[in-house]
């Protein structure tokens, strides 16, 4: 960009071009951006350097890897367990007044069991303001903070391990495509008891709603609905792998009927024959840790069979047993396998700790989100954005009251622009990944467990199986003057703007 500030502020008149020169470097930065920095949906992004020559055996999960459902299902969901609590737990029938709401919660968010609270937190245990929710209400910023004793989330009331709340934990993280009935159902029920003013226990309302989704999964019901909605494309993709002579495997939680139509309506009836070895009612993650439960050979119409299981057959379905068991019988061990989920926690994170597997998270709402990217609104937004940014930055260090003057009109106007970095994904929540600067919670946990991530399993018939993934080199903070790109808006002022400011002293 052509423009250097650093003359500017030499003058003793920088104070009345400075706004005018933000405003172009805003115009030339956005021409800029626009033309060049589209995202294609279908990309495979890269933590960690892998090759797919290295891999020979690709291991999948099911539901939302494999196969993908319609919106319906969660309504499905949401319906149903709203109508466990009140025919088995005597909830009130005036809940049957609440629909599913689509749009209301995103993944990765957590909950405070105990003060029933539905909120978003970044990278560093921060609540992100403007997303805590009681019900389907916010709750004001003052109040959280009340609450909280500012808005960090030590990490002793944080959820354990796997997202769950247990041992003393206070909070549970939701990470699962299937919890957002869930998410949607704790504040509905939260907000009929507020709205008729009844007083409840929120630790007992969060287990009666946990319960209940359990028995819509547990019981099978959700299982005798047909909601798969497509298989974006999983058939050509297993097909290419067996072409290629690849091992391949299937390890899931669902059980076999379910599996069976599902795979039998995107692939065909032939579909275990593309499979080595096909595992269901798996019950990850214990499955990657318990070492005692033995697999069980399952028959076509269901049954259970009693012989032991001394290999692993082509063609063949087992049930439950234990990773340890399998790697036994298999060998297949190390860094040649590359296993793809949906759940961050129980698909990936003791695959890639415990065993190392290559692991590839399979992240359905990328798509969504990298086309809202794209948009002339959100690069108009970020782009003015990170400008302001730099430029706070770089005028912080004159003290005159003029000069503080300008920098405290662009603080003003950042802080009023960052919410719509947030409502341009989702009106409640926001993105996925961000906490409006930092990672979410959900980016950190990502970014530690998989290898790989992309939208769909579809993606990997845009790369040939020798293809090399490289994680983008971005430069750590203390790194950045030595990259011009990343320095603050773009321009390489720093150094003189301080000598300006020590000379004007």
């Amino acid at each position: 960009i052509a423009i250097n500030i650093s003359v500017l502020c030499e003058t003793s008149k920088y104070n009345s071009v400075l706004p005018k020169a933000a405003s172009l470097i805003h115009q030339v930065y956005l021409i800029q951006v626009i033309s060049t920095n589209s995202v294609n949906p279908d990309t495979i992004f890269a933590n960690n350097e892998m090759s797919l020559r290295d891999i020979e055996i690709y291991g999948f999960d099911y539901d939302y890897t494999l196969a993908f459902y319609s919106s319906h299902l969660h309504t499905l969901i949401f319906n149903i367990a709203r109508d466990i609590l009140i025919s088995k737990h005597r909830y009130p029938e005036g809940l049957r007044k609440y629909e599913y709401i689509p749009n209301f919660a995103v993944r990765g968010l957590h909950y405070d069991v105990q003060k029933a609270l539905l909120m978003k937190i970044d990278a560093f245990h921060y609540i992100q303001l403007g997303t805590v929710y009681r019900g389907l209400n916010p709750v004001p910023d003052e109040e959280v903070i009340a609450m909280y004793e500012g808005s960090h989330v030590p990490l002793e009331i944080m959820s354990d391990f796997y997202g769950k709340s247990t041992h003393g934990h206070t909070m549970k993280q939701f990470m699962d495509i299937f919890s957002l009935p869930e998410m949607t159902l704790l504040s509905c029920v939260n907000d009929f008891f507020m709205r008729h003013n009844i007083d409840y226990e929120p630790v007992h309302l969060y287990k009666d709603v946990k319960e209940a989704i359990r028995d819509v999964h547990v019981k099978g019901i959700m299982y005798r609905a047909k909601y798969v909605c497509y298989g974006e494309q999983s058939h050509a993709v297993l097909k290419k792998l067996s072409e290629h002579g690849k091992k391949m495997f299937l390890i899931t939680n669902s059980p076999f009927d379910f599996v069976n139509r599902g795979m039998t309506y995107i692939v065909g009836k032939d579909w275990r024959e593309l499979f080595d070895v096909v595992i269901v009612q798996a019950d990850k993650p214990s499955f990657f840790n318990d070492r005692r439960k033995p697999f069980r050979r399952v028959t076509d119409k269901g049954a259970l069979l009693w012989d032991r299981i001394h290999r692993l057959d082509k063609g063949q379905i087992y049930k439950q047993g234990n990773l340890y068991e399998f790697l036994r019988l298999t060998g297949w061990r190390g860094s040649k396998v590359l296993y793809f989920g949906d759940h961050i926690y129980s698909d990936l994170a003791d695959l890639t700790l415990k065993h190392g597997w290559r692991t590839g998270a399979i992240i359905p709402e990328l798509r969504k989100e990298i086309k809202i990217m794209n948009t002339e609104q959100y690069v108009h937004v970020m782009t003015w954005l990170q400008s302001l940014t730099g430029l706070i930055e770089q005028m912080q260090v004159h003290r005159d009251p003029a000069s503080q003057a300008v920098v405290d009109e662009w603080i003003r106007e950042r802080e009023a622009m960052k919410p719509q970095t947030k409502d341009i994904f989702n009106a409640q929540f926001g993105s996925l990944f961000r906490t409006y600067h930092n990672p979410t919670y959900f980016s950190r946990r990502l970014s530690r467990f998989a290898d790989i991530y992309m939208a769909s399993i579809s993606c990997l018939l845009n790369y040939d199986l020798q293809h090399t993934f490289f994680p983008r080199r971005t430069p750590l903070q203390h790194e950045s003057p030595f990259w011009p790109e990343y320095s603050p808006a773009g321009l390489n002022v720093s150094s003189r703007l301080h000598r300006s400011k020590a000379e004007s002293d």
